[in-house]
C-alpha cells in the first residue's frame, strides 16, 4: 500500500490531495479552511484534511510530491540573468522564496508537529505537473496533452503525448514569452487589478467588439509551429519591475505587467473604479479574440504534430472556458478533457500521480478517471444539526422554519417547487468540490427562465458586477435538446452555444451572446443533484437549474457554519443542508 500526498505550497492556490495506490482519496483547496480566495502558502489545513478523509497519519504517507522543481531550467534561468539586467532585488526575492519551497519536510514538522514524515519528497517540474493534472486522470488512453499558464518553474507552456502510463514533453514556451500574462496584463489594463480576475474578461468579452484586434498583433506574435511571443516593449515583467508576485498573510499579489507603451497603443488604461466604457468592453473582446488566435495556432500545430484526436489541457488558462467550448470548432480535435482544477492547485494532483507512474515504471498501470471533482470534506447529520442548533436564535429572528425532509424524493420536490416559484436556494450536499467551480454540492440555485434571476443574484446575493453570467445545470440526457453540443461537460469549463429556439426560455442562463456555461450532470456522479434537476424539470419542462457558488465574495463555503452565515447575511430564501429544509 503506498500513499502519495501532492501539494500546490507557497503560491496561490495552495492545496493538497492524497492518493492511495493510483486512486484518489482527497483533494481540496487551502482558500476553503483560511476563508481568503486564492490563498497561498503551505496548505497545512489541507493536509490535515486529507490524513483524516483517510483515516492515516503522517507517518503512514509514503511519498510527498510538491507542484515545483527549482532545478528545472536552472541554464536557462541563468542565461536569462545575465543577459536581461533584471534588477538584483527581482532575483534576491526568487531566491528566499525558493529556499521556502524548498524545505518542505521541515514545513511538514512545523505545521503538523505531532506528526512524523518519514517518507521522500519529490520535486516536480511545474507544467509535468499540470501536463500530468489532465493526463493521467483522464479517460484516454492516448492523447495530446496541453499546458499553458503565467509561469511556473521558468517556462509558461508545455505539450505532449499521453501514452497509457507515459507522459513525454516535447515542446516549452519560456519566460519571458507567456499567454498567461498576455491575458493577465489585458485584465490589468481593463481595470480589474486582483489575482484571479481574469474570468471577468472573459465574461465582459461578449458586450464589445474586436476592433483592437490589430493592435494586439503587435503585442502577442504567433509562430507557424504554434509558438507565441510577446513584444516586451508592451510589457515590465521581463525586468522584473511587474513581476514582483509575492504572498503576503495568505494573499497573493503582483505588480503592474503592462507597460505605458500598451496605453500609447490602446489609450489610457481604466481606473478600478471608473464605469465601463464600450472601449473597454471592446479591448476584453480583442483580448480574448486574441488569446483564442494562440490558442487554436497551438492547438491546431500539435494536432497536425502528433494525429490524436484528443486533447488534455491544464494551467490557469485551462479556466478559459468560451475557447475550450470552441474546441470542436476551430480545431481538428473529437475530444477533450478538462479536470475541475485545471490550474495550480490542480498541480498537487499532477504532481502526485506523476510521482505514482514514476515510481511504478511499467507495473502502475492507469486505473482511476477523475469524473466527478466531490473531493472535499461532508459534513455529517449531527454536525448539520449542530450548526443549526448553535443558531437557532438567529434563524427565529429571521422568521425561518426548520425542519427534517428524510425522504429525498420529497426533499427534491419541494426544492424544485421553491425555485419554479422564484425563490433562491442554498443548497449545501455531500462533498465539498475539487476546484473553483461549484457542482451542485456548494451551489445557490435559481430558476433559469426567469430573466431578473441574473439581477436578483448579482444585486442581493452576490454583490457582483451585472455583466457576469450564471451557469446552467443540466441533466446529461437532456444536453443535445438544448445546447448546439452533446458532449459531456461534468465540470463547467467549456462554453457551447444554446439552441437559438431554447434562449427565450432560460434567458437567466443564457449569455448576451447566446452561449452557456453548462454543468452535465447524471445520476452515477452526483444522484441526489439529478434528482433535483429532474424534478424541477417534471415541474417545468425544462431539465435545467441556475447554478452558481454558495458564496459571497468570499471563497465557496466548506462547512454548514460558513453556508448558514451566507444564508443568513443575504436575501436567499430556502436553505438546503442536507435532509434540512430551512425557509424564511
Amino acid at each position: 500500500m503506498t500513499y502519495i500526498l501532492g501539494l500546490n505550497a507557497y503560491h496561490a492556490d495552495a492545496a493538497a490531495c492524497l492518493v492511495k495506490d493510483g486512486e484518489l482519496i482527497a483533494a481540496v483547496e487551502e482558500e476553503r479552511f483560511r476563508r481568503v480566495k486564492h490563498w497561498g502558502g503551505f496548505p497545512s489545513e489541507s493536509i490535515r484534511y486529507c490524513l483524516k478523509e483517510a483515516g492515516i497519519s503522517l507517518g503512514d504517507v509514503d511519498h510527498v510530491a510538491v507542484n515545483t522543481d527549482n532545478r528545472a531550467n536552472r541554464w536557462r534561468k541563468l542565461a536569462f540573468v545575465v543577459t536581461s539586467g533584471v534588477s538584483p532585488g527581482y532575483v534576491l526575492n526568487r531566491i528566499r522564496a525558493r529556499s521556502e519551497r524548498t524545505d518542505i519536510a521541515g514545513n511538514l514538522r512545523n505545521a503538523l508537529p505531532e506528526q512524523e514524515f518519514r517518507g521522500t519528497v519529490h520535486a516536480v517540474e511545474h507544467h509535468v505537473c499540470h501536463l500530468a493534472s489532465a493526463f493521467l486522470v483522464s479517460p484516454y488512453d492516448k492523447a495530446v496533452a496541453v499546458s499553458v499558464d503565467g509561469f511556473g518553474d521558468f517556462s509558461s507552456a508545455a505539450w505532449g503525448l499521453g501514452e497509457g502510463g507515459t507522459l513525454t514533453v516535447d515542446g516549452r514556451v519560456y519566460f519571458p514569452h507567456s499567454l498567461g500574462v498576455f491575458y493577465e496584463a489585458m485584465t490589468q489594463f481593463i481595470g480589474f487589478p486582483h489575482y484571479g480576475d481574469e474570468y471577468k474578461v472573459m465574461g465582459l468579452a461578449p458586450y464589445g467588439e474586436p476592433r483592437f484586434v490589430e493592435q494586439m498583433k503587435q503585442v502577442l506574435k504567433l509562430n507557424s509551429d504554434g509558438t507565441f511571443a510577446l513584444d516586451l516593449r508592451y510589457f515590465r515583467h521581463a525586468s522584473g519591475e511587474g513581476a514582483n508576485y509575492q504572498v503576503k498573510d495568505g494573499i497573493p499579489s503582483g505588480g503592474r505587467l503592462w507597460s505605458d507603451a500598451l496605453a500609447g497603443l490602446l489609450g489610457p488604461a481604466r481606473e478600478s473604479n471608473a464605469p465601463l466604457e464600450d472601449k473597454h468592453r471592446d479591448i476584453a473582446r480583442s483580448a480574448q479574440a486574441t488569446y483564442e488566435n494562440a490558442f487554436f495556432n497551438l492547438l491546431n500545430a500539435l494536432h497536425a504534430r502528433y494525429g490524436s484526436d484528443a486533447v488534455v489541457i491544464a494551467g490557469g488558462c485551462a479556466y478559459n472556458s468560451v475557447a475550450n467550448g470552441k474546441i470542436f470548432e476551430r480545431s481538428p480535435f473529437k475530444h477533450v478533457y478538462v479536470q475541475s482544477a485545471g490550474g495550480d492547485a490542480g498541480g498537487s494532483i499532477g504532481a502526485a500521480f506523476a510521482t505514482w507512474h514514476k515510481l511504478g515504471g511499467n507495473s502502475a498501470k492507469r486505473h482511476f478517471v477523475m469524473d466527478h471533482a466531490y473531493w472535499g470534506p461532508s459534513a455529517t447529520a449531527a454536525e448539520i444539526a449542530g450548526a443549526v442548533g448553535a443558531r437557532r436564535a438567529d434563524f427565529d429572528a429571521a422568521g425561518c422554519t426548520i425542519e427534517i425532509v428524510s425522504d429525498e424524493g420529497e426533499l427534491c420536490t419541494r426544492t424544485a417547487q421553491a425555485i419554479s416559484e422564484g425563490k433562491v436556494i442554498g443548497w449545501f450536499q455531500g462533498r465539498l468540490e475539487w476546484g473553483p467551480r461549484a457542482l451542485g454540492n456548494r451551489s445557490i440555485l435559481g430558476d433559469p427562465r426567469r430573466a431578473d434571476m441574473k439581477d436578483i443574484l448579482n444585486l442581493k446575493i452576490k454583490r457582483r458586477e451585472s455583466f457576469r453570467p450564471f451557469a446552467p445545470s443540466i441533466l446529461r440526457e437532456a444536453v443535445k435538446d438544448w445546447f448546439e453540443t452533446d458532449d459531456d461537460v461534468p465540470f463547467m469549463m467549456q462554453v457551447f452555444k444554446i439552441r437559438a429556439e431554447k434562449r427565450p426560455q432560460i434567458p437567466a442562463v443564457t449569455h448576451v451572446d447566446g452561449s452557456g456555461r453548462l454543468q452535465t450532470v447524471t445520476r452515477s456522479a452526483n444522484p441526489r443533484y439529478a434528482r433535483l434537476i429532474g424534478a424541477f424539470g417534471d415541474l417545468t419542462g425544462v431539465p435545467i437549474v441556475l447554478n452558481t457558488s454558495f458564496n459571497e465574495n468570499e471563497p465557496v463555503v466548506c462547512r454548514p457554519e460558513e453556508a448558514i452565515d451566507c444564508f443568513l447575511r443575504t436575501k436567499m430564501d430556502v436553505l438546503v443542508l442536507g435532509d434540512t429544509l430551512i425557509r424564511r
